[in-house]
């Protein structure tokens, strides 16, 4: 097997650094490394502690290169922040009877990424998704080069992260002596992974459940149309719990993994007079906790949540009656039944899904 394009990928969460080190021969990618280390001083894709993040990030890079016996020079960077921006544009153009030629396609695209620039000069732009052409009316999903047409209108989505964050960020690798080649959407780089060509191309939501975060992307003819990462995530409801009921960090991440999210059928968790099983008490003293008031806490976050998530998708549009699809990823999918509960909250079949 030729070595010779060799690719790194390393990906920012707040529980893990992930890197990966593949080879591509022939269209087909091979992993020949992987390293998986504890995140320290990153929070949401955000630099929090210079140091500890840098310390972090070489002890990923460098453990994969050790296992595939190479130095890398660059490596692309998947994550996801709140700060993230995602900007719809559509521009507009007069054929006038003419021939569609390239140079018209991306005369459209310059003058919007110079209206993305000169609309917030604090963000740059990290991906450009086009998903629609319209011709006359009519909608092109590809390049409509050498069509006949008066009038051309170009959609376009914009996925901006501040520059100062991008700095700080690109500053560590630097300091790991590696480039950054590219930043990339951690919620499209999980539907480029886990969604089918189908699924991408008809039309699809995909809701990433993270540890403090939670991000929607919307998908429509291969595009990544909209995204939005609100700084929420199923950590919170762990906070909650230890918060309103005086319980450890612990304690209350373990009640939250053997919740129902249907919230029925509680008997792993509750005893016959409906308290908190004494097993639970780890490192609290046993005291009567109630099922009534547990239930609460966590369906008052999870609701949340879920009010988040369709608030965005009634702002952009998004039917869930038609014939899109609906998934979820993420450590919190993993959340027992959360998948039925958002079905039922929506009223729509949702699916689970795992990165390959």
């Amino acid at each position: 097997m030729k070595l010779n394009n060799l690719n790194g990928v390393v990906e920012i969460g707040n529980i893990n650094i992930k890197c990966i080190i593949f080879n591509v021969n022939n269209n087909v990618s091979e992993i020949i490394s992987t390293s998986v280390t504890p995140s320290e001083g990153i929070h949401n894709g955000v630099i929090i502690n210079v140091s500890r993040a840098t310390n972090a990030i070489r002890k990923s890079i460098s453990n994969a290169e050790k296992k595939a016996e190479i130095l890398l020079k660059q490596i692309n960077v998947i994550l996801e922040q709140p700060e993230f921006l995602c900007t719809r544009l559509s521009k507009h153009k007069k054929i006038n009877g003419s021939k569609i030629y390239k140079d018209d396609i991306e005369f459209l695209l310059k003058e919007a990424k110079k209206q993305v620039t000169h609309n917030d000069t604090k963000q740059s732009i990290i991906h450009i998704f086009n998903h629609n052409y319209i011709v006359d009316g009519k909608k092109f999903i590809e390049e409509p080069i050498d069509v006949y047409a008066d009038y051309l209108s170009h959609e376009m989505t914009f996925i901006t992260m501040p520059k100062n964050n991008i700095k700080n960020i690109s500053q560590i690798f630097s300091d790991c002596d590696i480039k950054i080649e590219r930043f990339i959407s951690n919620i499209f780089s999980l539907a480029a992974n886990s969604l089918s060509y189908n699924d991408l191309h008809s039309g699809s939501v995909l809701i990433d459940f993270g540890f403090e975060r939670t991000s929607i992307g919307i998908f429509k003819n291969l595009a990544l149309i909209n995204s939005a990462t609100f700084p929420v995530g199923v950590n919170h409801i762990t906070k909650d719990i230890s918060k309103v009921c005086s319980l450890s960090l612990e304690e209350s991440e373990n009640i939250r993994n053997k919740i129902n999210f249907l919230f029925e059928k509680e008997n792993l968790i509750f005893d016959n007079n409906d308290n908190l099983k004494s097993t639970f008490f780890i490192d609290s003293n046993f005291r009567k906790i109630s099922k009534s008031l547990i239930l609460n806490i966590v369906k008052s976050r999870i609701n949340e949540i879920f009010e988040i998530v369709k608030k965005h998708l009634t702002l952009n549009r998004f039917n869930t009656s038609a014939n899109s699809k609906f998934f979820i990823a993420g450590g919190g999918s993993n959340l027992f039944n959360l998948d039925k509960s958002l079905s039922k909250f929506f009223d729509i079949n949702v699916k689970k899904v795992i990165a390959s």
